[in-house]
């Protein structure tokens, strides 16, 4: 079974109507249904999920979103030392493009695992050498 690392985009467009991706990630998110993928995800994608959802949103939502998202089947990937390190350099290398910590750390994880492509909007991804679904060329 593919395993596809949801990023925080992709939590978020589903759930702020005003968001410029909410369409097409409720239609992608409806999707997944019929396709084989193991969800998985990240703690610290989780914390910056519902922290944006707090502000875009409100307090209670997220905190509901939070746990649903727990009790949702999706895998969330702990980061060790090793993971630290890597998102630490892989930070560096990519400054100029101003590639939050939180992403470089998705990166570790998902190399770490041998994960090839996320769920999201954000195209550092593709930057750091992994394929984004739903495709945004």
């Amino acid at each position: 079974m593919k395993r596809l690392f949801v990023d925080t985009g992709a939590f978020v467009a589903k759930e702020v109507a005003g968001d410029q991706y909410h369409a097409t990630a409720s239609r992608c998110w409806g999707q997944l249904s019929d396709r084989p993928h193991q969800l998985v995800s990240s703690e610290h994608v989780l914390d910056e999920s519902a922290t944006l959802l707090a502000h875009r949103a409100t307090y209670a939502f997220a905190s509901g979103w939070g746990a649903d998202a727990l009790g949702s089947g999706i895998r969330w990937l702990k980061a060790g030392e090793p993971e630290w390190r890597a998102a630490f350099l892989l930070m560096r290398k990519f400054a100029d493009q101003g590639v939050s910590f939180t992403d470089c750390l998705s990166f570790a994880l998902m190399k770490r695992e041998g994960i090839k492509q996320a769920f999201g909007f954000d195209r550092h991804f593709e930057a750091a050498g992994f394929r984004l679904w739903p495709d945004q060329s």
